[in-house]
């Protein structure tokens, strides 16, 4: 998945040095530009996070039996102990994010804390340890940075493309403009506005699929699979949203804190439910509910 943002990467990256009539240091230019992107995203992405999120450390002895949960956890499944944040906010949710084990954490809103029984939260911290043990905050990182990426390049082709191309182009055209060359910029043009959309629905096709393995391998964990369908139906039957969330960070979440958000789509919505659907940042619930109960 990543070598394919890579390559719509350096496509985008080519159509828009021939949108400028660069030449191959434009191209290198944007390649270098999108892995020294990359490299400080990856680094700064769990900070990023966790600020865009209003999370604060969560305090031992205020949130002892939070420590205690994830202490145990973290035995059970042979993992470095993440930092942990609690977000105060009564809409219940959590998400894990850094770039590897060693640089993990986890926030979870108080809204959760204050929700859910022992045996619940613990099905949640063990999902959200999955992701960290599945590297999947690392994957769910470089997707972040890539699409945005490419929406940055998609912008700034437009622009460009308008105040310094098309209207260029049609000055020239009393004097012999080319044809082919119009057409071919169009159609680069049009592959600057595809390729975003094309790496946003890979990006929920990476979310949708690790966040089921991440319920498999929270099971595997806590060796008790009730815990975490207790949760997930509470988390199902909830309509409150997390004030911090956002769309950069929807899918770190262990269930969508938007409410636009398809994963909310109901039998009543009809023939637009399938296509709502490639627009989930999850799986959705009642699937991985039922998914958990054939354990």
């Amino acid at each position: 998945m990543v070598f394919a943002f890579f390559v719509l990467v350096f496509g985008a990256s080519w159509v828009f040095t021939l949108l400028i009539s660069g030449g191959p240091f434009a191209l290198l230019g944007a390649a270098v530009f999108a892995a020294i992107s990359s490299v400080v995203a990856w680094r700064s992405s769990d900070r990023v996070a966790l600020a865009m999120s209003h999370a604060v450390v969560a305090d031992p002895t205020e949130f002892a039996r939070l420590h205690n949960l994830v202490d145990g956890l973290c035995i059970a499944g042979g993992l470095k102990k993440p930092r942990l944040y609690v977000i105060d906010d009564p809409a219940p949710n959590a998400f894990a994010t850094g770039r590897d084990e060693d640089h993990a954490a986890i926030a979870v809103t108080t809204g959760l804390l204050h929700r859910m029984n022992r045996v619940e939260l613990e099905g949640v911290l063990a999902h959200e340890l999955a992701h960290i043990k599945n590297n999947d905050i690392l994957v769910a990182t470089v997707a972040v940075t890539l699409v945005g990426l490419f929406a940055l390049l998609a912008d700034v082709a437009m622009r460009f493309l308008w105040w310094g191309g098309l209207r260029h182009r049609d000055d020239q055209r009393g004097e012999g403009g080319n044809p082919i060359g119009m057409l071919f910029a169009l159609v680069g043009f049009a592959f600057l506005l595809v390729t975003p959309l094309i790496a946003k629905l890979m990006q929920f096709a990476i979310s949708r699929g690790r966040e089921s393995l991440a319920d498999m391998t929270a099971v595997s964990m806590t060796r008790y699979p009730p815990g975490l369908v207790g949760a997930l139906r509470k988390l199902q039957a909830d309509t409150t949203v997390v004030h911090s969330a956002s769309k950069a960070t929807a899918h770190l979440w262990i269930e969508s804190p938007l409410t636009d958000d398809p994963n909310q789509l109901s039998e009543r919505e009809g023939k637009t439910a399938r296509f709502n659907r490639l627009f989930m940042t999850h799986p959705p619930i009642e699937d991985r509910i039922a998914a958990l109960l054939e354990l």
